[in-house]
């Protein structure tokens, strides 16, 4: 049920008049708007706002602006607080007769965008590609067009080979660019920053940077295929298989980013092979070259459990037992905010108290969550709850909020697709457990759960009658989820808390336990260990890892945004020296999967003894330090124990039960 392509969302939730979604079909084909649109995806930038703010394709950042391309092979600034790339436009390609008209997203998918610029260049974007390659087409009943190169730099030398098929293009910058075109051209120089071609061109041009003369070889033996689209899809358990199709001839020639490399197969894949020696600098580390059309991913698989791994140490289950009666006795009055993100965590913290009771063997207190929950729930899903709701909104193809559809900045802007995945992952959370006690409740609002499941982990990109975009916040390329919406941002996309998308993975899992469907089950227990390979990989900072520079990595053990084009030590709601909040925002919330997201017992140490020392600042709340006491325990239970006893106040998806439950669960 986790495949989509019922159109389930649509038919489920009233249809949304948003009016804060912008226009669709501003810069997306006629033929792709009768389906739904990517909210987060690689290329987003490229249909918000004006179109111009660039995007980091790796190993190259693009703009398209009017009829012209540009692309940046960029270089990395580091400080203690940030990385980031600044774009430049090395190289810009154009042609004839584009005048100022804006370019056409005329095809895209998991690891391709293809942008029609007029009025006769089409760009095939391949992520991970070391060439931009671009198709130049004489228009209908014309001439083939003269294309224009230019630089931000001086070009100092063009030198072409006698057959006129191969191109050196050298700028002051110390850049070296390659230029392979599929017939004879002939460059002049019109400025010192812009060259031409002598005659119109009709046929395939691919640019590719030169990081290191040693690569030229190996550029010019591959420049004569190049993939046009490519797909990614999550088949046999815990793997990932990518597929490009190509054109030209020979072999494929790709870059592939670090966790890629950690996990691509050679078992299977279409024989893909590894040039270790063939390498790109990269915000997210070293990209490789591999050679091949098909790829295979492996990740270790995950159980998902709805109770800790160990239980609950025998000398511990009394406390865990009062505190639990304290805390669902107090589940006397509804929940007070409209707000989707804050309803959810209260939602799913109490759905902790009736697992923990199950932990524990302690069921005298279920009735009464679970009563709660449904209480607190059914309105949302059955649409009276008073002041907010869920609706579709057809434009993009989505779930969104009544407050989020009239005001872009009403729950955490999720009218504009903003945190999807966070907020209903924690309404996911609190009816699975709520299905799980209450089948015959389960089977009644089973519509409305698969719905909000369809909305972000609709694993198929069917054209024809999909209510929801496949795969809504999770970048098959990447490895992880982005949380940045229909918000155009000069880095790109952005995701702070990792945690909180493996919980929204992880809830679909017990959704899927608790409905009995194997599918969606392992759908989400496959996304979850992605996520967590991939916090692992870019949110943790270890310094035995060189992926980021040392004046970074010396001063951060966790990053607190990650972009598409940057890296960020501060949060949205706090700045770098709040160590604790950085902290706490990768943890919450406190669950079973936790364990394995911090499963390295040593970075644990190194985490706490980061945060630690913020601690003492004056001010620092109490429910943020719970989370820093939750680390520790994975090592020194006994102190946390001690210092989470002296805690009076809990983050708001948190309790007191909780905290107990996870330490005495602790070895």
């Amino acid at each position: 049920m986790a495949d989509g392509g019922s159109a389930v969302a649509a038919a489920v939730f009233p249809a949304a008049q948003s009016s804060v979604v912008p226009d669709p079909g501003a810069f997306f084909h006629q033929r792709l708007l009768s389906s739904p649109l990517p909210t987060n995806s690689f290329f987003q930038n490229f249909v918000l706002g004006d179109g111009d703010q660039p995007e980091y394709i790796h190993p190259y950042l693009v703009k398209s602006s009017g009829s012209a391309l540009s692309l940046c092979y960029p270089s990395c600034f580091t400080s203690s607080q940030f990385i980031y790339q600044p774009f430049a436009g090395d190289l810009t390609l154009s042609s004839d007769g584009g005048g100022t008209s804006r370019h056409v997203v005329s095809a895209f998918d998991d690891l391709s965008v293809t942008l029609d610029l007029p009025p006769s260049l089409r760009f095939f974007l391949i992520r991970g590609s070391p060439y931009i390659t671009c198709a130049a087409t004489a228009a209908e009943g014309g001439a083939a067009t003269a294309l224009s190169l230019s630089s931000v730099h001086a070009i100092v030398g063009v030198s072409s080979d006698p057959s006129g098929n191969r191109h050196r293009v050298l700028l002051n910058s110390s850049q070296t660019f390659l230029l392979y075109s599929s017939s004879s051209l002939t460059f002049y120089q019109v400025s010192a920053t812009e060259i031409r071609s002598a005659e119109g061109f009709d046929g395939v041009i691919r640019i590719a940077y030169l990081p290191d003369p040693r690569h030229e070889p190996v550029l010019d033996r591959f420049s004569s295929c190049y993939p046009v689209s490519g797909g990614a899809a999550i088949t046999c358990p815990f793997c990932v298989r990518y597929r490009w199709e190509k054109e030209g001839s020979g072999d494929l020639l790709l870059l592939a980013h670090p966790l890629q490399l950690r996990l691509l197969s050679g078992d299977e894949g279409g024989g893909a092979s590894v040039l270790s020696d063939f390498t790109y600098r990269s915000l997210d580390g070293d990209l490789v070259g591999v050679v091949g059309s098909e790829w295979l991913l492996k990740t270790d698989p995950i159980r998902v459990a709805w109770h800790s791994t160990r239980g609950v140490a025998e000398d511990g289950r009394q406390e865990v037992i009062a505190a639990l009666c304290k805390d669902a006795g107090e589940l006397l009055k509804p929940i007070a905010t409209t707000s989707s993100y804050f309803f959810g965590k209260a939602a799913a913290r109490a759905a902790r108290l009736a697992l923990i009771a199950e932990e524990v063997s302690f069921p005298e207190v279920i009735p009464a969550v679970a009563s709660f929950l449904k209480e607190n729930i059914s309105p949302w899903l059955d649409g009276t709850f008073s002041g907010n709701g869920l609706l579709y909104e057809p434009k993009w193809g989505g779930v969104v909020t009544m407050q989020g559809a009239a005001d872009s900045g009403a729950d955490f802007g999720f009218g504009i697709y903003n945190d999807h995945h966070y907020h209903l992952g924690y309404f996911l959370y609190a009816i699975a457990v709520l299905s799980k006690l209450e089948p015959t409740w389960g089977r009644r609002y089973a519509p409305q759960a698969y719905a909000m499941v369809e909305d972000f982990m609709n694993q198929s990109r069917s054209f024809q009658g999909a209510s929801c975009t496949k795969l809504r916040c999770f970048d098959l390329w990447k490895l992880h989820s982005w949380a940045g919406g229909l918000t155009a941002f000069s880095d790109g996309r952005n995701q702070e808390s990792t945690s909180e998308a493996v919980n929204a993975y992880y809830a679909a899992a017990l959704m899927g336990l608790s409905y009995g469907d194997v599918e969606l089950a392992a759908a989400g227990a496959r996304l979850a260990a992605l996520e967590i390979r991939s916090a692992a990989a870019w949110w943790h900072v270890r310094e035995e890892e060189r992926i980021y520079e040392v004046d970074f990595r010396r001063e951060n053990r966790i990053v607190g945004i990650v972009w598409s084009n940057k890296r960020d030590s501060c949060l949205w709601f706090a700045p770098t020296e709040w160590k604790e909040c950085r902290l706490g925002i990768q943890v919450l919330p406190l669950l079973p999967i936790t364990e394995l997201l911090f499963m390295d017992e040593g970075f644990a140490r190194e985490l706490v003894n980061w945060a630690s020392p913020a601690l003492e600042r004056e001010g620092v709340g109490e429910g943020w330090k719970g989370f820093v006491y939750a680390l520790q325990g994975i090592y020194d239970k006994e102190t946390a124990l001690s210092r989470t006893r002296g805690l009076t106040i809990f983050d708001d998806g948190n309790s007191l039960t909780n905290m107990l439950w996870w330490l005495h669960s602790r070895d």
